[in-house]
């Protein structure tokens, strides 16, 4: 079966207030998913943003994003007059200062009638959500009376949660953790019924966790033993890559690392919790960097690079059996860009979860991996590119003349004579143009596997889209042996049909729908390995002739 989808960040969508919201152009996009039969929006990391505005680095692993609530909803929900709604205001990048300082404005007038007469829904919302909103509305109290300062820049008392200091700040701050709470109400009733409207037009919705929380989040004030850390929240090594082609220092992220062992005596209850929630909230979750279970890069605190780090064992099966135990084998997409070690196919393999693929690296001069369309596994989820690459148009754009023509010879048993590097690998919250991304799912066995650096963080990833039917491919029906090697021929009938299929829909995204959001298709097919002679010879074709000869095709071939 096949499905297929979009990936469009939230703040990439249009909307009046600087920022794409959970309003109307959301339930908009909705609509255009399911009018173009899709069945997949996945999206980036909805937590609140910190430091430099990352969706990878969030104040916590369960809030929401404030800046995601739509003042319109809250005027209809009367928590808002309509005076009260700010100047309509179009940009064309996301001003996140400006919206650090007019957010709060709004959205204070809002909770105080909401606190003022609580609702029952309110009311069970906190209950419901009592795990972790107590704690996350505290934090954020008592950072705002710090000034913003980061976690380790707490006075110690209040940074290692000495019971008198921790007492004195809930009395101190009771309004101000009652105003987080009520925000986190706000945003999960918008996102609730989105959610459910999704649903009902037949659109699931792919959440994107990362793998490690920030070091400056409510999750590692919370439980610091759960974390590498000293006793005082003060952290002993932090996570990032090895030096690599891309990054000869390597890549010192600085996130918080595991303390594997303590995780594993508590039979992973912190992390059955995270991923209860998120499939709570996602119909399909992918995590990120999921390698890191196997094993991971930890990086003395303390150090300007990551090259003095070295590699550490992870919980490996014994996560893995925990999550199967806890929540079942399916709805989770594993991010497993980077060098694969035996250890960690075998984890992989393990999980049943779909890894994935990226079309653009198999071009890219710096890549040592194989990403060669032919050689992709059964059960992946294969990308054009991710979220910190550009679109393919706008990386068959920027490559030269000389490069691209090896592009023209790829195709099943062939190997590039060269390769493209893509032109950007900056996330889109940098680059809100490049939101989307687009993916096809292979399903074939690979002919010829091999390695990848392992470490990269380039791999944050977009999830897939397949036809019109479930995510989840580790058994397809379709390509009962797994283990016969791909067809000789090297473009046979049903892989032309494949090509046209995803240069059909790439055109219609890109010159029908792209120049109003950005976003690029996500192919989630799981028919044979798609050929790419006739997709990059078609790519040289100017466009008119290339989509009317493909609408006489397409039609002529029915649906592959």
């Amino acid at each position: 079966m096949r499905a297929s989808g979009i990936l469009m960040p939230v703040f990439s969508l249009p909307g009046p207030y600087g920022i794409g919201t959970l309003g109307g152009e959301a339930f908009a996009f909705v609509d255009f998913l399911a009018a173009a039969k899709q069945t997949y929006w996945q999206i980036l990391p909805i937590g609140p943003t910190g430091y430099g505005d990352s969706p990878y680095q969030s104040f916590s692993a369960f809030a929401g994003n404030p800046y995601f609530i739509d003042y319109r909803l809250l005027a209809a929900d009367g928590l808002l007059t309509e005076d009260e709604l700010p100047s309509p205001q179009s940009a064309e990048r996301i001003d996140y200062g400006a919206l650090y300082q007019q957010r709060p404005v709004v959205l204070r007038k809002a909770a105080e009638r909401l606190l003022a007469a609580p609702t029952p829904a309110y009311k069970a919302f906190c209950e419901a959500q009592s795990d972790w909103l107590e704690d996350y509305a505290l934090f954020m109290a008592v950072k705002a009376e710090q000034q913003q300062a980061g976690l380790s820049d707490w006075p110690d008392d209040l940074r290692t949660r000495e019971p008198a200091a921790l007492a004195a700040a809930k009395a101190r701050l009771a309004a101000e953790v009652d105003y987080h709470k009520a925000v986190q109400f706000f945003f999960y009733t918008q996102w609730n019924a989105l959610k459910a409207y999704a649903n009902g037009h037949g659109i699931q919705l792919v959440g994107d966790i990362p793998i490690y929380v920030s070091p400056d989040s409510s999750d590692l004030w919370t439980r610091p033993e759960l974390f590498q850390t000293d006793g005082a929240v003060h952290l002993t090594n932090v996570a990032g890559c090895p030096p690599d082609a891309f990054a000869a220092d390597g890549q010192l992220w600085g996130n918080p690392l595991y303390d594997w062992p303590r995780h594993e005596a508590e039979d992973f209850r912190w992390w059955k919790r995270r991923i209860k929630h998120a499939t709570s909230i996602y119909d399909v979750v992918r995590i990120d960097h999921f390698r890191g279970f196997e094993s991971y890069y930890s990086i003395p605190a303390g150090n300007k690079t990551a090259a003095g780090g070295h590699w550490e064992k992870g919980p490996d099966r014994a996560f893995i059996d925990a999550m199967h135990k806890a929540l079942g084998e399916g709805g989770i997409i594993a991010e497993d860009l980077g060098y694969l070690t035996p250890e960690v196919k075998t984890m992989l393999a393990a999980s049943g979860y779909p890894g994935m693929k990226i079309m653009q690296f198999a071009f890219d001069s710096r890549e040592p991996g194989n990403y060669l369309p032919y050689t992709y596994p059964r059960n992946s989820v294969v990308y054009t590119g991710t979220h910190d690459n550009v679109t393919t148009e706008g990386w068959r754009q920027s490559a030269s003349h000389d490069l691209r023509l090896p592009l023209l010879r790829v195709g099943y048993g062939h190997h590039p004579a060269g390769r493209l590097a893509p032109s950007g690998r900056r996330g889109p919250h940098q680059h809100p143009q490049y939101a989307g991304c687009e993916l096809a799912v292979a399903a074939h066995p690979a002919a010829h596997p091999s390695p990848q650096c392992p470490h990269r963080r380039a791999d944050r990833a977009v999830p897939p889209r397949t036809g019109r039917g479930t995510l989840s491919f580790p058994h397809s029906p379709l390509h009962p042996d797994s283990s016969s090697a791909p067809p000789a021929s090297p473009l046979p009938e049903r892989r032309w049909g494949a090509a046209v299929f995803c240069v059909f829909s790439e055109i219609l995204t890109q010159h029908f729908f792209g120049a109003f959001t950005g976003a690029s298709s996500l192919y989630f097919s799981v028919f044979p390995s798609v050929s790419l002679d006739f997709y990059a010879l078609v790519s040289q074709i100017p466009f008119r002739f290339c989509f009317c000869a493909l609408l006489l095709f397409f039609g002529s071939y029915a649906i592959i």
